[in-house]
């Protein structure tokens, strides 16, 4: 097993994004075309129309622009929750495909890493989670199955933590709720982790659809959590605690 690490890369997006969503929405109450809009709107009017758009919760326009993200680094937790968003298209590493030969990557909960006696625990279990799926894929290639017929039946004994790839595409108001659950601190960790770095590529591209993105405690000052809440809005009430994800 390698070092895993968290690792984000927008590899494509909607050209213009804020200027195309701001076209769409001049569409609705104009006579020409959203391509001759998008051309002749000068770069304040798309700022004042997007302001709009979010203040007033107008997001079907958003819809229009797109980010895709290559995600590696993660465990197959993490994935499990992110495809909840429906939203979304979505392209996993297969371990049906791809066989671990060797010790395979895993992700160790923070809680975990930081506790010398439960990282050999951890360790020591993911050890033999590759020997029995070693045995079991060698066992079932000597019966005569097909290596894919093999590992697509040994999988099953890979941990939660096993590390995982994944391509991911999401519209901007997807991308908005998105960032509003999986920021927000009662979000599992790693996922957490993952939302607040994509949130920041996001920006670089789309710095106004994006600038008060995040836990609606930080962009409302309230909470949806109730009796769950995890109690950053009143420490944000009370002391002032810095807004910004990054």
């Amino acid at each position: 097993m390698k070092d895993t690490e968290l690792n984000i890369e927008l590899i494509n997006y909607t050209p213009n994004p804020e200027r195309t969503a701001a076209s769409a929405a001049r569409l609705c109450y104009s006579s020409i075309g959203a391509d001759k809009l998008a051309e002749e709107m000068t770069d304040s009017e798309v700022e004042r129309l997007l302001k709009i758009i979010l203040n007033n919760g107008h997001y079907s326009t958003l819809e229009h622009v797109s980010f895709t993200f290559a995600i590696d680094g993660i465990s197959r937790v993490t994935t499990h929750q992110l495809v909840r968003h429906r939203i979304a298209s979505y392209s996993q590493q297969s371990q049906r495909y791809v066989r671990e030969k060797e010790q395979f990557d895993y992700i160790i909960p923070v809680k975990i890493a930081e506790d010398e006696e439960l990282v050999d625990i951890f360790k020591e279990n993911m050890k033999h989670q590759q020997e029995a799926y070693n045995k079991l894929t060698n066992n079932l290639i000597d019966n005569g199955y097909e290596e894919k017929e093999a590992i697509e039946a040994a999988r099953y004994v890979l941990p939660n933590a096993t590390e995982t790839k994944i391509v991911v595409t999401m519209n901007a108001r997807s991308l908005l709720h998105f960032f509003e659950v999986r920021c927000c601190d009662r979000a599992q960790r790693e996922i957490r982790a993952m939302a607040r770095e994509m949130l920041k590529k996001v920006r670089d591209v789309a710095p106004i659809i994006f600038s008060n993105a995040g836990p609606l405690c930080e962009t409302e000052r309230r909470c949806k959590e109730g009796k769950m809440s995890c109690g950053r809005l009143d420490k944000i009430l009370s002391k002032g605690v810095d807004k910004s994800n990054g």
